[in-house]
């Protein structure tokens, strides 16, 4: 494992604290605006940055012939279902409980390799199966018990969560050749498509003009998380020692429930903490090993 130079251990800390921060930013981007509309908003945003980074630095986005297939198939669990999801999710539940359990995904990626491609399990990753399975049960258990708890929007996450693990194993799993930047805009690009004529069909009555905050977090989402943090994720990915990608990743559900109780003033109850304790020992188990690299 090599070191990582200054400039790389700043962009890693930035990834990670924008993707942790964008859960309460997210939560007041949908609160009174349609969320897959404000999906699809932040998506169209985010493509053209991307389209710029690629220009930028001499890639290709062109489709090779034969690919534009595999491009819709891996596209549909790694950006359909979970940005589908994940949005309609965090509008019911708050933005931190959201956050925990969507980051449930390592585990998943384990058990989908193991269901759909025939992977190894080990007994330590089966230990950490069973921490996010007892964190998942814990958070729904409590949204169960409450009055304004939403259960709905729980299995929605976890769904969510799932598609993406699927999707990443799938991904690794393809033969497709091309950059990984340009098949991160197709794949976006097809997502964006979809996600659009969605908003078309369920929330096109509720459409109204953002007003100054909901823009502020559209474009956060478009500029700060798609055209830059996606970008510098998988440019980091390919060099990044596995500990300290992993450390990442473990760290962005941690922020994302501090940052949401900061900026939005949720109070995480005993249930989230133990949740997040169980669920951070479940990724561990995943994670913290060679094999690692596993993005947003």
């Amino acid at each position: 494992m090599h070191s990582l130079s200054r400039r790389n251990w700043i962009l890693l800390i930035l990834i990670t604290l924008f993707w942790g921060i964008n859960w309460p930013i997210m939560k007041i981007g949908v609160t009174e605006f349609p969320p897959i509309t404000f999906r699809t908003l932040s998506m169209i945003g985010g493509l053209p940055a991307i389209w710029l980074v690629a220009r930028l630095r001499g890639i290709s986005l062109r489709i090779p012939p034969g690919q534009l297939s595999i491009i819709a198939r891996l596209a549909v669990p790694n950006m359909m279902i979970w940005h589908l999801c994940i949005i309609l999710g965090v509008r019911m539940l708050s933005s931190g409980r959201t956050a925990i359990l969507g980051y449930t995904m390592p585990v998943w990626a384990v058990l989908s390799g193991l269901l759909f491609f025939r992977e190894r399990v080990t007994r330590l990753a089966w230990l950490g199966v069973a921490c996010a399975l007892a964190g998942a049960l814990l958070l729904l258990s409590s949204e169960f018990a409450t009055l304004s708890g939403n259960p709905l929007g729980s299995v929605l996450v976890l769904v969510a969560a799932a598609g993406w693990g699927y999707g990443t194993v799938a991904l690794k799993k393809s033969k497709i050749d091309m950059p990984t930047i340009a098949l991160t805009f197709w794949m976006l690009a097809i997502t964006t498509l979809a996600l659009g004529a969605t908003a078309v069909l369920f929330e096109r009555s509720a459409w109204r003009w953002p007003n100054a905050i909901e823009w502020g977090a559209i474009v956060f989402n478009a500029v700060i998380v798609f055209g830059f943090a996606h970008v510098v994720w998988f440019q980091l990915a390919r060099t990044l020692p596995p500990i300290a990608s992993s450390l990442s990743v473990m760290m962005i559900p941690v922020v994302g429930v501090f940052s949401g109780a900061w900026i939005l003033g949720e109070t995480p109850h005993w249930q989230d903490y133990a949740a997040m304790g169980l669920i951070l020992a479940a990724m561990s188990t995943v994670l913290l090993k060679p094999r690692a690299n596993i993005p947003e």
